[in-house]
This record gives C-alpha cells, structure tokens and sequence, in this order.
C-alpha cells in the first residue's frame, strides 16, 4: 500500500504539472504564439506524439515540466535571429539563450513568437500557469472540506489533563511534582458541555479557548452533564501554551497565557462555503509565510542530511517527499474516506505551493518573465507620454546570467531537500 500511494501520489503531481503547462499552452495559443513542445518532465523524452503543431510528451525526470515557444526572448537590437557575437563567457551564454529561443524557429514564425506579443499578453501567458494550480488547489480543498469534512474541535470535553506541563515539553505521563490541572481540580469529566464561561457562551472551541487565556483567577464554568447543569469553579493558572496566531504550516510558537486544562472532541464537519474561503485564505497566508522562510531551513535540512538530525515537520518537502507522504497515507489502516480526504488535502497544498513558488520574480521561474514584461509596459507609456518612440522589448537575454545563477541556486536547494526526502523523510505520523 505503500508503494501503491508513492505511485498514485505521483501520478497526481504529474496531472498537476501537465495542468500547469496546459494554462501556458492555452493561453499561447489563443494570443497566436506557436508552441513546438509540451513536455511534462524533463531529461530524455520517454514518449511522445505530435498533434498539429505541437509534440506532446513525457521525460524521464518527473520533476517537471515545460512548454516551448517560439522566440521567448527577443533578437539584440539590429541583429538578425541567430547571429552570434561572442566576446566573453557572459556575452556567450546571451548569445546561446537568444540561438536556443528559436531552435524549432520556422518561415512564417516572424509574427507568432512570445517576444511580439503585448505585454500585457505575455504577462497573461505567464501567470496561466500558476493561475491554473491556483484554482486545482481551490477545487480540491473545496471538495476536502465540504465533501469530506475536518476535525472541527468542539465546547464539548473530550478528554481532562491530569497534570499541569509547559506544551514544548509535553509528553505522555505527568512528570513528578507537576501540580493537577485547574479543569481536574474543579471537576470537569469526559462529555461535559461548556454552556458558558464566566456568564457568556462560545459556539465553538476557538472562541472558548481565546476567553480561557484572556480571563484570570477563579472563573463560572456552567457545563452540561447528562442533561444536567451544573456550575464548576477552576482557579485559572498560567501556563506556556501553542500560539493561535502563528500562520498556518508555520513552526510552533509558544506564549504564557491562563491555563485550564480540558481536550475538546473533534468530530469531523463538513464545512460551509464561507469557511471553505476563510481556510483557503489561511493556507494561502501560512503557504506565503512558509516560503518567505525557505532559505532559513538549510541549516536544519543539512543537519538532517549530514548529522542525522530529525527532520522538522514543518519543513520544506520536495515532490518525491511529497509522494512518499501520499504511501504513507494508504499505509495506514483508516477508513477510505479519511485515506482519500488526507491525499487530496496533500495534493491541493502541492498545488498551492507550486502556485506561489512559480509567482517569484526570478528567473528562470513565471514570475521571472512576468516582471520584465510590466517594465516594459511601463517603458512604453512613459515613452508615449513624452512623445518619444516605442523604446522596443526588454532584452531578457541580458539577464539570463542572473537567472543561471538563480537556477543553479534553486537547484541545489531542491538537490538537498530531495537527498533529505529520501535519507530522513518526514513521518506524516499518522
């Protein structure tokens, strides 16, 4: 079952990657742009076939994918398509970028290359296929949350702490002279209802714990018991506790705060509408605020790699990570449901990723094209403004030694967090 998931994860990583090209492509195609290739993966072609003027495929590396139009970076002003000038290594590598945008350069192609459209086409091409994991991740957590449901915490008591330990140093057991919980002080039991906290009731569990942490002293607990209620009277105490407010997929962060000692059931809850939104609006806050955090997980990932180190739970995951967290899923012995709303939540969050990853103003990433194309669109109307002739097209190709730099970069971050996937996974511990 292991292998089994591996297998199906990564067929759906790979639908995610062809559904990505698919928004370049189509985009590419309705503003005229011929596109000779579309390949999911990269290395050695495996399979293809051509249909019109297009050949489909797939490569052997997975990693990937990627479609090739014609003239994505514009000739050097009053050169001809082709022409070389080599004077240096970085004048080299221009001019081999520029040879290589029209490789599969054919007559008639002068006016369908991505370098003649408008900027705010190109822009459109390039932000497809984003746009496209974008709204796949949205569809699936959609079909998560309101098809399937979420462990959704409840003012109902579920389970009462016997002992009184700061979270970052919880664990099974109370260790000695640890005082009793105030909630195993007072009374409360498994079942208990919460009808109101110091005079006033909370719908949900949320709410109910920010007002345990926001009261002091001895606080009116009315609780429902066996259709019976009774008043329960906890002296509160501070403890160090989860932050609520740390972005979602974010590393642990602890504050001191009133402590009271209850574990809410969780039943598992379909999900409005509104909700759906407002989680997605979460993920995509902890997704940005995850990423903006990448380069300060090398350490961590080296000393996973190298020193054996355990690997953090919240750190970055490559796609053959990934898989192995859909084997783990199947791996499990749970109830298909949950198996299948567990893989799809995985695969929408890939999605998710992918979309903002590829939104980076670098090249050789989307955003990397998009940027240069809004500079060139305000070039021109600065020009038009002042009367001055149309300045032409950014020379991308001056650039492309940056990019080099940014691919080798990315590269061998991805190299290590893949080595790290595969010496020292992270356990989903399901």
């Amino acid at each position: 079952m292991l292998v089994l998931g591996i297998v199906l994860f990564a067929l759906g990583l790979l639908l995610s990657i062809a559904w990505h090209e698919l928004g370049h492509y189509s985009t590419a195609r309705l503003f005229g742009i011929r596109v000779p290739e579309f390949m999911v993966g990269f290395g050695p072609t495996v399979i293809s076939v051509k249909k019109g003027e297009t050949r489909f495929g797939f490569k052997a590396i997975p990693l990937g994918g990627y479609i090739r139009m014609i003239g994505m970076i514009p000739p050097a002003p009053g050169e001809r398509i082709g022409r070389s000038r080599r004077s240096g290594p970085f004048q080299g590598m221009v001019d081999d970028v520029r040879a290589d945008s029209v490789r599969d350069f054919e007559p008639g192609d002068e006016d369908r290359q991505f370098w003649t459209r408008k900027p705010w086409q190109r822009i459109i091409v390039m932000l497809a296929g984003p746009f496209m994991n974008l709204v796949l991740a949205v569809v699936l957590f959609a079909v998560v949350l309101m098809g399937f449901g979420i462990a959704t915490p409840q003012p109902v008591v579920n389970a009462v702490s016997e002992c009184v330990v700061p979270a970052s140093q919880a664990g099974p057991g109370c260790p000695p002279g640890a005082p009793r919980t105030p909630a195993a002080e007072a009374g409360f039991l498994p079942g208990d209802r919460i009808v109101s906290f110091d005079g006033q009731s909370y719908p949900d569990w949320e709410s109910l714990q920010r007002a345990i942490r926001d009261a002091r002293g001895t606080v009116p607990v009315v609780v429902d018991r066996g259709g019976q209620q009774l008043t329960l009277y906890p002296t509160l105490i501070e403890n160090q506790v989860p932050d609520l407010d740390r972005p979602l997929g974010s590393d642990t962060r602890f504050v001191t705060a009133s402590f009271l000692g209850l574990e809410p059931i969780q039943p598992v809850t379909r999900q409005s509408v509104g909700q759906v939104t407002d989680r997605i609006g979460e993920m995509l806050e902890g997704s940005v605020y995850a990423i903006g955090r990448l380069p300060q997980k090398v350490p961590a990932l080296f000393g996973a790699v190298f020193l054996g180190e355990e690997r953090e739970a919240n750190g970055p995951v490559s796609l053959v990570g990934v898989s192995v967290m859909g084997g783990q899923v199947l791996e499990q012995e749970r109830p298909v449901a949950v198996e299948v709303s567990i893989f799809l939540n995985l695969l929408a969050a890939v999605n998710l990723s992918l979309c903002l990853l590829n939104l980076l103003p670098i090249l050789p990433l989307d955003g990397g094209h998009v940027l240069p194309a809004l500079w060139e669109a305000v070039k021109k109307r600065i020009a038009r403004l002042r009367g001055r002739p149309d300045p032409g097209p950014v020379d991308l190709a001056r650039l492309m030694p940056i990019g080099v730099g940014f691919a080798a970069v990315i590269m061998a971050y991805g190299l290590l967090v893949i080595v790290a996937d595969i010496v020292n996974p992270i356990d989903l511990g399901l």
